[in-house]
């Protein structure tokens, strides 16, 4: 369990921040961006859960954990050098990925079949889901440009794209299974 007994350190002041292995990289460094991005995703679903009732609302704050999880996992570079660690190093595991999947396969199967391309909006928790989506997307863009010149956990950069698919289907769901879904209407703007 963590225990917070000080809000600052100032060891920021210098533009810097701790890993969780205990290295000092720069604040704008990718590794901080992307789990940075994902803790954003995870505020973003924290609205979307003040619009979530029943298996939503529990679903929601499983995925938040997950995103702790994930953002623990990017913040830990090397994962080859876990056996090393006197501790369990939390990782993303592929159990995690494949619950998602089959989460959005059981919502893909009660959603109305799409037509058309659709716009983020609808119901307040769609547009809520919607948001939480495209932050979820930019967080797999930086996982992804990290993992380029760095070793990150497969389980991870699978997480993300999964998770953005099942936001979705998720924001789908929350419009009336897709029947309240706001299309989009090509050059109605013209």
């Amino acid at each position: 369990m963590v225990v917070l007994s000080k809000l600052y350190t100032r060891t920021g002041d210098d533009g810097t921040t701790a890993l969780s292995n205990g290295d000092r990289v720069k604040k704008h460094d990718l590794r901080v961006e992307a789990y940075g991005t994902v803790d954003e995703t995870n505020a973003a679903l924290g609205l979307a859960r003040l619009e979530a009732e029943g298996d939503m609302a529990a679903a929601l704050a499983r995925i938040q954990n997950d995103l702790f999880d994930l953002g623990a996992d990017l913040s830990r570079p090397d994962p080859a050098a876990d056996a090393s660690e006197s501790y369990e190093v939390l990782r993303m595991t592929p159990a995690q990925v494949e619950r998602l999947e089959a989460e959005i396969d059981a919502m893909t199967a009660e959603l109305e079949p799409l037509r058309s391309f659709i716009l983020p909006g609808g119901t307040a928790l769609a547009a809520h889901l919607h948001l939480a989506r495209t932050i979820c997307r930019r967080a797999e863009r930086l996982a992804m440009a990290l993992a380029e010149g760095a070793e990150v956990t497969p389980a991870a950069l699978k997480y993300l794209n999964r998770l953005s698919d099942w936001l979705f289907a998720a924001a789908r769901m929350a419009n009336d299974g897709g029947r309240a879904d706001v299309p989009w209407v090509p050059g109605q703007g013209r």
